[in-house]
């Protein structure tokens, strides 16, 4: 063994420059690898994690009705905890105007918040004192949009109680700054399961103390108490299960089975799909990576063992075996993998603190760096055993490859491009591309073909992937907006306008296609809420998206949302049982779409009857909305402005749903993980060509002494690229145009987006070219290596 100890430490002081090398290739790679399998780790749990730490709400409770008793549901034997909050708005001073919707969190109207209920972990500073009413809490993405953290303060204004009054009767909006302004002090930074941002394009938001309801009451009710409403987030003695018997609960004790409830644990699984494939894609260019380093690093690993034991073969002479060959051709690699995996270890914890990524990032309740010890010990342990495994079997490759050799598989392509009478470099090429060969000559052929399959395949399928994404933002009608604007028309049962008279005069409109006259209410199908609304064409019918069957057509006929399908279990042809305000009634399921978001819901969630079947369920309504679908090109700035002109109704533009936001931050994922397979091909392809003018130099300037000239030997290798490349391309875009519809599909039926098959029009038409240009490009140095030859000398040296 002392033979072995003394040439270790003459190969290292021999061979550092190539050993540090590869302790930094290794540490990329292992870096790598490890901070994708820890993010996406951390991402899948974010969500549980917050959720065991913050006493969130089971449900929110919206009966929308000013003065009701929420004393009555305190004392509910179900309910664990219960706290309320005004549905009412403020302006706080220097945020735009199209942006004060979503700063201004609802006032909490009681100090349970944030104590017994919805308790957010603390970001930084600490939480509101609940009698300050000059002290604020924000989101984590208020700071970064608007600059303001803990010390700085904001300004609130609250409208006049008479100003209150008058919205809640009237729909006036109030004119901001006529109450009281209060300079507030940010104290904290939150986060919980109802304190968090739903998207990560959101600009944050603050959250007034309980204070602020305690001392302008009238500034946010109304001057008697009774204009605008307060409603609850509740939990449970029995979490989610003990809903059916609350819901029974509060019925009873109210005596309105119309009160909307929603499971707020159907928030959590919504965020739970979009965290599972953003961990899922991670996972993947974990994968990717790691079959990178394989192919990339494997083949300089695998060099180094083979040139050590080509190095001892002098020392066999004197008596070192084969085994201690093997040896020592092991132990610089496995010693620079070691090396390797503790700086990957340590840039995988620095890299921590960007992850988790995407919406996950928004419900992470420890941000910051993290230690992951059962992925950083397992790539600790496991690089410098796989390492040592590939150094092992190049050694002993190495060490066997002079006593026998096994024949050549060869090439069909090959020979029938020999048999047709093809050029001499293009039958070489193609044998250079698709015969591994044995011994000396060995070519990496295999690992360029999946390499090549794998670039094309993973650009397809994430171009594709993308290309659904792009139709989807661009046409909101995937998401079942086939209307642009919106107007509402009341609230609680009481119309702000001549309802009657001012949608025909909007349906005459020559901008306006079609106008729906839109009342909604809860309805109650077992334990899951419906927010039912109407389909009452004024004029021409709104176009609807359905999933399946058709729209209701008479009294008893229904069109269910596809999550309230999925939460009912009802299918097309099946018959439920709502009720409502004014009783029971059966309704057949015609067919499955989207509806209009609203308050209460959003567009997968819900239904539409007919208003006979309305009118059957409900004495009056929650909401009552008009939906506007306008020509193509129409202007609707000027359809607003002719609306309030000439009929007095005041329309707005629909906001996109928040589920397009989503979409789009997951596009990015698959993007990445395709950009890293192209250069696993690049890789893979680049050291195949010349590890073939390397290896089978001899094949070459045995042509060239029969007269093969230069630009020929060019030909061999271009031949070479462009076979691999076209094998890439033929394996890899079939494959890659399915898998992008698969994850897209999934993704829609998920999210849910209506699925249209995706085609990344502009990839299909460049693959070709650029693959080909590419590899041949790759093509340039190895042919110029050929074509540089110097015949005698390769010749005289085998």
């Amino acid at each position: 063994m002392s033979a072995v100890a003394s040439w270790v430490r003459i190969d290292i002081r021999r061979r550092w420059r190539s050993l540090l090398v590869l302790v930094l290739l290794i540490a990329v790679a292992a870096g790598t690898v490890m901070t994708a399998v820890a993010g996406a780790r951390r991402g899948a749990s974010a969500i549980d994690r917050l959720v065991e730490q913050t006493l969130p709400a089971t449900a929110v409770v919206l009966p929308n009705q000013p003065g009701f008793d929420w004393d009555a549901v305190r004392a509910l034997p179900q309910v664990e905890a219960l706290t309320t909050f005004v549905v009412t708005g403020y302006v706080v001073d220097g945020v735009p105007p199209e942006h004060q919707a979503f700063v201004g969190h609802f006032p909490p109207a009681d100090d349970e918040i944030m104590r017994t209920i919805e308790r957010p972990v603390v970001l930084e500073g600490r939480l509101a004192d609940p009698t300050r009413p000059d002290e604020v809490v924000v989101s984590a993405k208020f700071e970064d949009s608007f600059g303001l953290g803990v010390g700085d303060t904001v300004t609130i204004e609250l409208a006049a109680p008479e100003q209150v009054d008058q919205y809640f009767e009237d729909d006036i909006e109030p004119t901001w700054g006529e109450g009281p302004a209060i300079e507030a002090t940010i104290v904290g930074v939150i986060r919980s399961g109802w304190f968090s941002e739903e998207t990560v394009n959101d600009l944050g938001f603050i959250v007034p103390s309980p204070g602020l309801h305690a001392e302008y009451a009238p500034n946010l009710l109304g001057s008697e108490l009774s204009s605008a409403s307060i409603n609850a987030l509740v939990r449970l003695n029995g979490g989610e299960s003990a809903l059916p018997e609350f819901k029974a609960a509060l019925a009873g004790v109210t005596g309105n089975s119309g009160i909307d409830v929603w499971n707020w644990f159907d928030k959590a699984r919504h965020v739970e799909n979009v965290t599972r494939f953003e961990a899922n894609s991670l996972l993947a260019f974990a994968a990717a990576a790691g079959i990178a380093a394989v192919f990339l690093l494997g083949q300089s690993i695998a060099r180094y063992a083979a040139s050590t034991v080509a190095d001892l073969q002098v020392m066999r002479a004197v008596g070192m075996t084969p085994d201690q060959s093997r040896l020592v051709a092991v132990i610089g690699p496995t010693l620079a993998a070691g090396a390797g995996a503790v700086v990957g270890t340590a840039g995988a914890v620095v890299a921590s603190q960007w992850f988790p990524i995407g919406t996950a990032a928004l419900a992470e309740p420890s941000p910051g760096m993290d230690v992951d010890p059962a992925v950083l010990v397992t790539g600790v342990v496991a690089t410098p055993l796989l390492v040592a495994l590939a150094a092992v079997g190049a050694a002993w490759f190495a060490v066997r490859s002079t006593l026998r050799t096994a024949p050549s598989h060869r090439s069909a392509v090959a020979a029938a491009a020999a048999r047709v009478g093809a050029p001499v470099p293009a039958i070489v090429g193609a044998r250079f591309a698709l015969e591994a060969g044995q011994g000396r000559s060995a070519v990496p052929v295999r690992p360029a073909i999946l390499g090549a399959v794998a670039g094309v395949l993973g650009v397809l399928a994430a171009m594709t992937f993308s290309s659904g994404i792009n139709d989807a933002a661009t046409n909101l009608e995937r998401f079942g907006q086939t209307y642009q604007l919106q107007g509402f028309l009341g609230y609680n049962s009481r119309d702000f306008a001549a309802v009657d008279t001012l949608l025909p005069a909007l349906a005459d409109d020559p901008d306006v296609v079609a106008v729906n006259d839109t009342r909604q209410d809860i309805a109650q199908a077992g334990d899951v809420a419906v927010a039912v609304a109407t389909f009452r064409p004024v004029g021409n019918p709104l176009d609807v998206v359905l999933t399946g069957g058709r729209m209701p057509e008479r009294a008893g006929e229904i069109v269910l949302a596809p999550r309230t399908a999925d939460s009912i279990g009802a299918a097309v042809g099946d018959t439920i049982r709502l009720t409502g305000t004014r009783g029971d009634s059966e309704a057949t399921v015609a067919g499955t779409g989207f509806v209009p978001a609203a308050p209460h819901n959003d567009y997968a969630t819900g239904a539409w009857v007919t208003p006979e079947t309305y009118d059957a369920l409900f004495d009056g309504f929650k909401f009552h909305l008009g939906l506007v679908a306008l020509r193509s090109g129409a202007d609707p700035a000027a359809v607003i402005a002719r609306a309030a002109e000439s009929a007095g109704l005041t329309l707005e533009p629909v906001a996109p749903p928040v589920e397009l936001a989503e979409l789009q931050q997951v596009r990015e994922l698959p993007v990445y993980l395709a950009g890293f397979l192209a250069l696993l091909a690049l890789g893979a392809v680049g050291h195949a060509l010349a590890t073939a003018v390397r290896r089978r130099r001899h094949d070459l300037a045995v042509l060239r002494a029969l007269g093969m000239t230069r630009w020929q030997s060019r030909g061999v290798v271009v031949t070479q690229a462009s076979v691999l490349a076209l094998v890439g391309l033929a394996a890899g875009v079939p494959l890659g145009v399915a898998l992008g519809r698969t994850v897209w599909r999934y993704v829609a039926n998920t999210t849910p987006v209506f699925y249209v098959p995706p085609v990344a029009w502009l990839a299909l038409v460049l693959v070709v070219p650029v693959a080909l240009v590419a590899a041949n490009l790759l093509a340039a140095w190895p042919g110029h290596r050929a074509a540089s030859m110097r015949v005698g000398h390769v010749l005289r040296a085998e």
